[in-house]
């Protein structure tokens, strides 16, 4: 970042040249201060440079590239490094109304919209416009470029804010909409392309077979692509893409190359498909239905596949590109689209957000893991899904290092699972009678698998909470992990192991 903090710092040290970029041209380094505390959804470095009297802010990114953030709650990148940027702001001083201009107007018509926007510059507040330009680019050492170019410059630079530069709030997360409305490709175009270069390959080379069958991520997109574009030459790799599927269990990815070879309708692929059927049960589970005739093959395949698939790519669940995206390295593309995702949840979007949750944990950002998790919880009318929501909560914010809160999301959950003290006996002739109780024997969650899941947080929390110096909460977590642990029939191992660090941890010095 040597070359914008070169630019700064002439400006800085030119009291002249600060006031003109700050007065007709709206770029003002006292104003160096956002309106709220925010930061990059990649969690890159964000140093804020600059402002304006709108209260916009000017930040630099790690790799030199320039943000502006409105207070409008909206963000876009405005230039490859400050340079290109100081460029653009002086060369375009009212750039703010230029980010969805048609690049493809006459030079009339743009030069128009220029000139307009700078004769109310000039009569509002800077008169000396012109002049105050060039002393800037000759003091700074820019170019002077066609403003045409300056609008291509900046335009390029807003498609590129996403998913690298998506900026959210610091405290929620929600993230800052765009500052433009320029066209941009869908989520599951980006995704499905090497698929589709990797479907063409296979098609036209069949040395390139293995490398691309045998690879999981690539063999899950060429699917995908084959899903959306079939041709009746396709079966045989289709047969190769399954095969080598199956070796990593009942998969989606096993269903829908299953679903496509079963669409020829070949006699041969009822008997692999129906072998593979029951040769496991989950294999059974995921081929449901599946016809005893090799007749109806193609009628079963042609069920599911309007039921599950189709040939629409819009009409795919938004969260099979997401996870492709985190699969295939993609990192901030995944994360940029669960964050928008996770922004426009309503009351009704339970589901989805059990699901963004989950999405979230393992692309590795806690933080908004937590934040759907926590609206997961919430929306939850019954006690048991919301105890059993909570639980999920404690975990992911304890792996964040949230411990105090860990702590109580912890107790609020199991408040919830246990629920209001039994009523006493009411059947006044039973009792008097001395009849025994019923002998149906009932369990609650403490003896299942949500009670191994509960202990064994109170435990973790007893473990991350003594080297942060939180000995209340680890001395009260161990205590009721351990009174948990004394309530469980057949404990495992790995909580007894867990239960003996956390003793050791929380014992005094």
């Amino acid at each position: 970042m040597t070359r914008p903090d070169h630019v700064l710092t002439v400006l800085r040290r030119n009291p002249d040249l600060a006031r003109l970029a700050a007065g007709s041209f709206n770029f003002d380094l006292d104003r160096a201060e956002h309106v709220e505390e925010v930061r990059l959804a990649s969690g890159a470095p964000l140093r804020a440079v600059a402002g304006d009297d709108t209260g916009g802010t000017y930040f630099i990114c790690a790799d030199g590239a320039v943000l502006y953030a409105s207070s409008e709650v909206e963000a876009g990148l405005i230039g490859a490094g400050m340079d290109e940027a100081l460029e653009i702001l002086f060369g375009l001083p009212g750039w703010h109304d230029y980010t969805d201009l048609d690049l493809a107007a006459g030079d009339e018509a743009l030069e128009a919209v220029f000139n307009r926007t700078e004769d109310e510059i000039r009569n509002a507040y800077g008169p000396e416009l012109d002049a105050d330009r060039s002393t800037l680019l000759r003091g700074l050492g820019l170019r002077r470029l066609p403003r045409r170019e300056l609008l291509r410059r900046l335009q390029e630079s807003l498609l590129r804010t996403e998913p690298e530069f998506l900026l959210v709030n610091a405290d929620e997360g929600c993230a800052y909409a765009l500052l433009d409305r320029l066209r941009r490709p869908p989520l599951w175009q980006v995704v499905l392309a090497p698929g589709r270069n990797d479907l063409a390959r296979m098609r036209a080379d069949r040395n390139a077979w293995d490398a691309i069958a045998c690879d999981p991520v690539r063999r899950a997109t060429v699917l995908r692509a084959a899903q959306y574009d079939r041709q009746p030459g396709d079966l045989q790799l289709l047969r190769i893409l399954l095969q080598q599927e199956v070796h990593l269990g009942p998969t989606e990815e096993v269903r829908l190359a299953a679903v496509l070879v079963a669409l020829h309708g070949e006699t041969e692929d009822h008997t692999l498909l129906r072998s593979l059927r029951e040769s496991d049960p989950d294999f059974h589970f995921l081929l449901g239905g599946f016809p005893d005739s090799a007749r109806a093959l193609t009628q079963w395949a042609a069920d599911f596949d309007e039921s599950n698939y189709g040939r629409d790519p819009h009409d795919e669940y938004e969260l099979t590109w997401t996870a492709l995206a985190r699969r295939q390295g993609q990192t901030e593309l995944a994360r940029a689209a669960l964050i928008r995702i996770l922004d426009d949840t309503g009351p009704r979007d339970g589901a989805l957000l059990g699901s963004l949750a989950n999405e979230l944990k393992i692309l590795g950002d806690l933080g908004q893991a937590i934040r759907a998790r926590r609206l997961h919880a919430s929306l939850q009318d019954d006690a048991d899904k919301r105890g059993s929501a909570l639980v999920d909560l404690a975990s992911l914010q304890r792996l964040h290092g949230e411990v105090e809160a860990a702590w109580q999301s912890l107790q609020w959950a199991v408040t919830l699972l246990d629920g209001p003290p039994p009523l006493p006996p009411t059947d006044q002739p039973a009792l008097d009678l001395d009849l025994p109780k019923p002998s149906c024997q009932s369990f609650t969650w403490r003896e299942l698998g949500l009670g191994v899941r509960v202990t064994e947080e109170y435990f973790l929390i007893t473990q991350a909470a003594v080297p942060l110096g939180l000995h209340e909460v680890a001395q009260a977590a161990l205590k009721s992990g351990t009174a948990m642990l004394d309530g469980l029939s057949h404990p495992t191992e790995n909580l007894r192991q867990a239960a003996e660090v956390a003793q050791m941890l929380a014992a005094p010095r």
